[in-house]
């Protein structure tokens, strides 16, 4: 199975493009969003891989980052969303902007990207709400603790009430949310567990997760 893919960028086509590697060449679909960051014809490109084989069809499609192949691949669990559609969804949305569609409910914007009828879109959120958040938070949390290691504890309240902003909440909310998880969790200065804990408090989901 082919993860990445390293090669010289020869041609770009409308929803894909073709590198060479040592020779042979790969056309790898993409969204639009990777198009739009591509080096120069001939210069060196770098792409994460999803691997997709049904019946006797071999398809590869190519990320920049790894949080946009993991929500490819969670787009795919969904019934009635195949490679195309799922690429179509992240090319009229990165990640984030999904997970917080997602977490509004709001299937209206969903169905305006082509593939998405109003079922699809109901059980995409139905289905990966829980799990696009905690990917959001992931990401939020790497870019937070690559900041600063050990935080001050009122940075942390900070930070983790933008974060949960970031993600469509209310900021009087995500105050209250930040100021009682803060009060609730042991060690005041653990950015995940604190991001985690406030999200449990909007959501209603206790301890869970």
């Amino acid at each position: 199975m082919i993860a990445t893919l390293r090669g010289a960028l020869q041609r770009i086509e409308a929803t894909s493009v073709i590198l060479d590697v040592g020779g042979v060449g790969y056309k790898i679909a993409v969204p639009v969003s990777v198009l739009s960051a591509l080096p120069a014809l001939g210069e060196t490109a770098f792409l994460y891989i999803h691997f997709h084989m049904r019946a006797e069809e071999i398809s590869l499609y190519g990320f920049l980052h790894t949080d946009d192949q993991k929500v490819f691949e969670l787009l795919l669990s969904v019934t009635g969303i195949g490679p195309k559609v799922a690429l179509s969804v992240l090319s009229a949305m990165d990640a984030e902007l999904l997970a917080r569609t997602v977490a509004a409910d709001d299937t209206r914007t969903l169905m305006r990207i082509p593939g998405l009828g109003l079922k699809t879109a109901q059980r995409l959120v139905l289905e990966l709400r829980d799990k696009l958040t905690a990917l959001a938070f992931e990401r939020k949390v790497d870019q937070i603790q690559a900041k600063s290691q050990k935080p001050p504890a009122f940075d942390i309240f900070e930070d983790v009430v933008d974060g949960l902003v970031g993600l469509g909440y209310n900021r009087n909310d995500a105050r209250r949310a930040a100021d009682k998880a803060l009060k609730e969790i042991d060690d005041k200065l653990n950015m995940g567990m604190a991001l985690k804990a406030s999200l449990n408090i909007l959501t209603g989901s206790g301890g869970k997760g």
